[in-house]
């Protein structure tokens, strides 16, 4: 198991403090028993009738008792063996004590040095999660290693902000510019169609016409919403989205009669806020796929639930085998299942691609899975809104 970096850097720290401590109590120790030797070596010069082998003890030249001079060097051995044994048991014991404080200690202070680390962390996980491009870090610290990471980040989100702004910026005026010949075209073809002297020929060339340009008018209207739905959501309004997904499921209702696809709708209490027109697109794109990825006689099951500070909308649909491996390609633009991109009544190939990122600017998380039979199942989880009852209090709502 790898340590963190909060762990390492407090290892760092206590195991510099330890060492220092045994240096420290090892210089003490070389200095105290060179003190006691020097102090207790040396005997009191004896008078001269004191006999070589003992040592005299009394005051000045008057000798009191004799004690024999072997007796006294054993007494000075034991004495330096017993404080040098004393000052390194009570050394260490001061150590680990001391060890320990500055174990807590270094946990301490490298939490306080990677706090700005993890003010980067915190602001990268944001954008990542929020796609809020416009969060900074602003660190104003000392002009360190660290301030300059904080710097370097800031300079790269403002730098992406505008890349992004830019590239949203160019699809919405080329799309607004792409409306105007669009509509002048599709008046062309009515005014041509609708001629007392036109030919069968001319309108059915007109109708095919018409078809071509409505589709292209859908791409360029999708194209728009995608490019609105990338920005973080900001003006949040309270829903259900059990109420969105009812009326959705009911506007729906004719395409779903018209192919021959059945629909049932479960829907329970799912309060979340969020922009009505973007999550009314999510339901729709979802149930629309749903409807024309299907086959004749099909099913399509809609379904609404809050669990855990989480709402959720469940789409699944009978349908073609979708492999495993195709899945992730499904909400890239312009990708349908088996790289289709003749059949236009499947639609346009943005379908799922708004819809991962209407989900994405409200912080929520979209995942499809195949179904054993054929078809997808598509969720969406959003963050949940409490509900508010009369006494100002908030409470998870149930199921309806």
């Amino acid at each position: 198991m790898r340590l963190t970096i909060r762990m390492r850097l407090t290892l760092l720290y206590s195991g510099m403090f330890l060492v220092a401590g045994v240096a420290l109590l090892g210089v003490t120790y070389l200095l105290m028993r060179a003190g006691l030797r020097e102090q207790l070596a040396v005997l009191a010069p004896s008078p001269r009738c004191v006999p070589p082998a003992y040592t005299g003890c009394g005051s000045g030249d008057k000798i009191l008792y004799l004690v024999p001079r072997e007796q006294v060097l054993m007494a000075q051995r034991r004495y330096e063996q017993t404080t040098l044994r004393s000052l390194l048991t009570q050394g260490y014991v001061a150590l680990a004590l001391v060890g320990a404080a500055a174990l807590g200690l270094g946990w301490l202070v490298a939490d306080r040095a990677l706090r700005p680390i993890r003010r980067v962390t915190e602001t990268a996980r944001k954008v990542a999660h929020g796609r809020d491009l416009t969060e900074r870090i602003a660190y104003t610290g000392p002009g360190d290693h660290i301030k300059e990471l904080a710097d370097t980040f800031d300079i790269m989100l403002s730098r992406l902000a505008h890349a992004f702004d830019g590239q949203r910026r160019f699809v919405a005026n080329a799309s607004h510019e792409l409306r105007t010949p669009l509509a002048i075209n599709r008046t062309l073809v009515d005014v041509a169609v609708a001629r007392p002297g036109a030919t069968e020929d001319v309108k059915r060339l007109g109708e095919a016409l018409l078809t071509v340009n409505a589709r292209h008018e859908r791409l360029i209207n999708s194209l728009l919403i995608l490019a609105d739905s990338e920005r973080p959501v900001l003006n949040r309004h309270f829903l259900d989205l059990a109420d969105v997904a009812e009326h959705v499921v009911d506007l729906a209702a004719p395409e779903a009669g018209e192919r021959g696809v059945s629909m049932e709708c479960s829907p329970q209490t799912a309060p979340t806020t969020g922009d009505s027109v973007l999550l009314e697109r999510l339901v729709q794109n979802l149930v629309e796929n749903a409807i024309r990825h299907n086959h004749a006689g099909g099913r399509l099951w809609v379904t609404t639930q809050s669990h855990a500070g989480r709402v959720r909308l469940v789409v699944a649909n009978t349908g073609p085998v979708v492999p495993a491996y195709e899945i992730g390609n499904l909400f890239e633009p312009f990708r349908r299942l088996h790289a289709d991109r003749l059949r236009s009544n499947h639609g346009n190939g943005l379908g799922l691609s708004i819809v991962r990122a209407i989900t994405e600017a409200h912080g929520g998380v979209v995942t499809a899975r195949p179904r054993d039979d054929g078809g997808l199942t598509v969720t969406v989880e959003l963050p949940a809104e409490l509900l508010s009852d009369p006494t100002g209090r908030r409470e998870d709502p149930g199921p309806r």
